[in-house]
């Protein structure tokens, strides 16, 4: 007659039933802790000092927060982002096709246009937009070398639409960045998914449309978003042409009367931050829909699905 072993029969069982699970013990980082009391007691003191200090003039501060002129600005704003934006995209799709082109006039064309528009500073070229009345006082409109249609007074349409001359600068300067961009994310798509779109009878545009443009999406979409977050910013250049009716140029002109700057300062800076940090929600949730599917990380169906699979094989393997 012969006794079971228990300890034999128990090691039976677990390795029936598999590995006993790690107990992975965290280490731990006393000099994080130290650092994090060391910021958030800096960041306090900060915060004190500026509450109590009386030069930040926070009554002005919050007078003028929500001022009509200042809404004014936002709005301003806001626009000249998104015309310049819109028209920039637009330009550097362009440019990005004709730097891509096999044709050396387009492509030497587009290299010209991107050095000249990405070597110079945009408030250099925001002031020769403003002075381009100046350059061009009128432009005739007719036959070359012979008789004129029409003559257009440029020095006079300077002057009455600076918005728009604003809005010009920066889109063309906006769109030398955006062609490197579009073209950084045609190129990261593999040439023979092209070839391979080319043989299934598909054209360029459609090639580009349902194969390439939706895989390259997720190498343009994110520097897009910072170009529209650093727009928003550079848009408070625009005093250059000159067009003051922005938040940047709305909040000096009001501390030219108040003699208030730092408040006002505060007050524009406020309102970036809180439309910068509506853009960067989007910014995020837009690159979230286009990297459906190319996560490395498994869902928790996938999961589930993967642990169902390992049981299935184990229990066979019985």
């Amino acid at each position: 007659m012969t006794t079971a072993d228990p300890d034999r029969s128990r090691g039976d069982d677990t390795e029936s039933d598999g590995p006993a699970p790690i107990k992975a013990v965290p280490l731990k980082h006393p000099g994080q802790w130290v650092a994090a009391v060391i910021v958030l007691v800096l960041a306090g003191l900060f915060v004190y000092g500026a509450a109590t200090n009386s030069a930040y003039h926070w009554d002005t501060f919050g007078k003028y927060l929500f001022e009509r002129r200042i809404l004014s600005g936002v709005g301003y704003t806001l626009a000249l982002t998104v015309l310049s934006m819109v028209i920039g995209v637009v330009l550097g799709v362009l440019l990005s096709v004709m730097r891509m082109s096999s044709n050396r006039v387009l492509s030497w064309t587009a290299w010209v246009y991107l050095w000249i528009f990405r070597g110079t500073p945009v408030f250099v070229q925001l002031t020769l937009w403003g002075l381009v009345g100046s350059l061009y006082q009128t432009v005739d409109v007719g036959v070359p070398f012979g008789p004129t249609a029409i003559t257009i007074d440029i020095q006079e349409l300077s002057l009455k639409y600076v918005f728009f001359l604003a809005v010009i600068g920066l889109a063309l300067n906006e769109a030398a960045y955006m062609a490197e961009i579009v073209r950084a994310g045609i190129s990261s798509v593999g040439e023979g998914q092209m070839e391979a779109s080319v043989a299934l009878g598909m054209s360029w545009w459609q090639t580009m449309r349902r194969t390439v443009l939706p895989q390259a999406m997720r190498v343009i979409i994110p520097p897009t978003g910072n170009e529209v977050i650093s727009m928003l910013k550079t848009t408070s250049l625009v005093t250059a042409v000159p067009f003051s009716l922005e938040l940047f140029g709305r909040q000096g002109d009001i501390s030219g009367v108040n003699f208030q700057p730092i408040p006002m300062l505060l007050v524009a800076s406020t309102w970036y931050l809180v439309v910068t940090s509506i853009l960067m929600v989007g910014q995020h949730y837009i690159e979230k829909h286009y990297e459906r599917g190319s996560s490395r990380e498994l869902s928790d169906s996938q999961l589930k699905a993967l642990a169902a699979a390992n049981r299935t094989v184990v229990e066979e393997g019985k």
